[in-house]
């Protein structure tokens, strides 16, 4: 089998989202990215402040904007960037993943309370959102549909239940990873891109079958409002990576700072900062993710330094060598709680392994021929300083093993 490989990153040209690359073998997510460093950024965040003076609620009597949330990734930075540099008065509105850790809880209470906002809680009934996931494991080899269906979809609802046209988010992935838009492009949230790209091109309903045990009353919490509410009510979901400079490693660095954000861990890459408020996202959901694409997470981390000039590229794949095949943690959580064992699971697993990168051994012994495997692009052997690459570690995803467990509802922290 024959990939080609950017010659600057890590990415193929097999990537799930999309992605070109040019006759200098240079791919379009590293194109792209060449943006932050000459457009006007502070042009841009004065188009920004000219786009949300628009939705100033000047009566006091609602809102100005939503801002969905989470206890990690950019919901710090987002809201720090919307109240206090802005000066909106967001609603921020989360969907409970139910994989919550401890540490994630912790961080969205902090988040509550360091900005003295309020905010709105979606718990869905955990028994349809584990026919959900039992469903989306067993079609799509992933956990995470009814996750990514319901943070996407609760934040335009309670914009068309409240009547506050404006949903503001932190950075667009398509553009962020492979280039798909350009930031003059100033793309907004759209329905086809969450279907396509966030959902497996699966709406609610689209999931339903008759061989199986969920009916719309498990899944009405994910349709998405239809476009005459959205018209009437002029919704509309804007990036603040195409006004700001984004880079996630120094926002975070200034939120762990600034406001307490806490950090931990993991076994599968080097990034301490994403995803700490999830059990599953960079174990079982990562595995997964390299069994169908040949690469995983670390990847993904490794491609973004590298374009921010702070990890040479040998270096980086070394980085993802060193990861992507460890083990994930806290499969016991997940098959506790979803009620399968573990035999099952593995069986459910590996039925997703890619032909393409993955040759069976034997019983549960396969041989890895993914993306680092098959990437033999020879580059200079230049080292960036240990500093640029330094990630801070401030907590643990657990605090008591005994105890340890998903935190299904956490609102608060002692």
């Amino acid at each position: 089998m024959s990939l080609k490989f950017c010659k600057r990153c890590l990415y193929s040209s097999d990537h799930p989202l999309g992605i070109v690359i040019d006759d200098d073998g240079i791919c379009s997510g590293c194109k792209i990215h060449e943006e932050k460093d000459y457009l006007d950024w502070d042009e841009r965040f004065k188009k920004l402040e000219k786009i949300v003076s628009n939705y100033r609620n000047k009566k006091n009597e609602n809102y100005d904007c939503i801002i969905p949330v989470t206890g990690a990734n950019d919901s710090y930075y987002i809201v720090h960037i919307v109240k206090n540099i802005l000066g909106l008065n967001p609603l921020l509105v989360s969907y409970n993943k139910y994989f919550n850790t401890p540490l994630g809880i912790k961080n969205l209470a902090n988040l509550r309370i360091q900005f003295d906002c309020d905010i709105i809680y979606q718990n869905v009934n955990p028994l349809s959102v584990k026919k959900i996931t039992r469903k989306s494991l067993r079609e799509f080899g992933n956990i995470y549909w009814p996750i990514l269906a319901g943070h996407t979809v609760f934040p335009v609802q309670t914009a068309v239940r409240f009547k506050i046209p404006l949903i503001i988010w932190g950075a667009h992935q398509g553009l962020e990873q492979v280039g798909m838009f350009s930031h003059l492009n100033e793309v907004e949230m759209t329905r086809r891109y969450r279907k396509d790209h966030d959902l497996f091109n699966f709406e609610a309903n689209d999931i339903i079958s008759t061989h199986d045990e969920l009916t719309k009353n498990d899944l009405w919490q994910y349709q998405y409002p239809t476009d005459g509410d959205l018209s009437q009510n002029k919704v509309r979901g804007i990036y603040l990576g195409n006004y700001i400079r984004w880079d996630p490693k120094d926002q975070h660095e200034k939120m762990i700072s600034k406001y307490g954000y806490l950090t931990a861990p993991f076994s599968r890459t080097f990034d301490t900062y994403d995803y700490v408020d999830c059990y599953n996202y960079m174990n079982l959901h990562d595995i997964l993710k390299l069994y169908k694409h040949g690469y995983s997470k670390v990847t993904d981390h490794a491609c973004r330094e590298i374009r921010f000039g702070r990890l040479s590229r040998d270096k980086a794949l070394n980085l993802v060598r060193d990861h992507q095949l460890n083990e994930p943690e806290y499969l016991e959580l997940f098959t506790d709680w979803l009620g399968i064992d573990m035999k099952g699971l593995y069986l459910i697993m590996d039925q997703f392994r890619n032909e393409k990168f993955w040759k069976k051994i034997s019983h549960r012994k396969w041989e890895f021929d993914g993306w680092s495997e098959l990437n033999n692009i020879e580059t200079g052997k230049e080292e960036m300083t240990q500093d640029k690459m330094k990630f801070s570690v401030k907590s643990e995803l657990k605090y008591n093993e005994k105890s340890d467990n998903y935190i299904t509802v956490g609102k608060g922290w002692p």
